[in-house]
């Protein structure tokens, strides 16, 4: 049996995550204007990419876009015509039912792959800026602390500080929060 090259399966995975990210905001709007309930919208979103998914990996999806919408409007038909023969509301049905905090694996696969991404790029920094950015983010100690920790300038650690958020900035792709809008100023450098 025939099997994708490992590339092939990352190119995938990134597609996939590409597509999530750039359609999850509209898409959901798009449900929203046609279901009329924010809820019904989100649920019908997940499903729509739940079943998207395995075909852009089994195979090169020629529009993936395409066939996501086409998905998600046939799955909100579906949903219209349910409310129409059981018009049963969430809460009547399931008062105590709240959404589950965690996140879906459309998420945590999309995640995993952030923090690999993240962790290769802060590999590659130049070994004084990684020093810095680690001590910085991850001890959470002061510019003033890392210089007496190194014995440099403060100074110093600023510019090493500085140039390792630029190299990150530079070497991780462009993502957004989900919502469509990409992440702030303050959100990239980690204040």
């Amino acid at each position: 049996m025939w099997s994708a090259p490992m590339s092939d399966e990352r190119s995938n995975h990134r597609d996939f995550a590409t597509l999530y990210r750039a359609t999850l905001a509209p898409l959901r709007r798009y449900l929203v204007r046609f279901l009329g309930d924010p809820t019904e919208a989100q649920d019908v979103a997940h499903d729509a990419y739940l079943r998207v998914y395995p075909l852009t990996e089994k195979s090169r999806v020629e529009k993936p876009e395409a066939l996501l919408y086409t998905t998600a409007r046939r799955l909100a038909l579906n949903q219209l015509k349910r409310r129409r023969i059981a018009p049963i509301t969430r809460e009547v049905a399931c008062p105590d039912a709240a959404p589950s905090p965690a996140p879906g694996v459309v998420q945590q696969v999309i995640a995993r792959q952030e923090l690999h991404e993240l962790e290769k790029a802060i590999a590659e920094l130049p070994a004084g800026c990684r020093t810095v950015l680690l001590l910085r983010k991850v001890e959470l100690l002061s510019h003033q602390e890392i210089a007496d920790r190194l014995g440099i300038a403060v100074s110093t650690v600023e510019k090493q500080h500085a140039r390792a958020l630029r190299l990150l900035r530079a070497a991780l792709p462009a993502r957004s929060d989900g919502l469509g809008a990409p992440p702030s100023k303050a959100a990239a450098q980690g204040v």
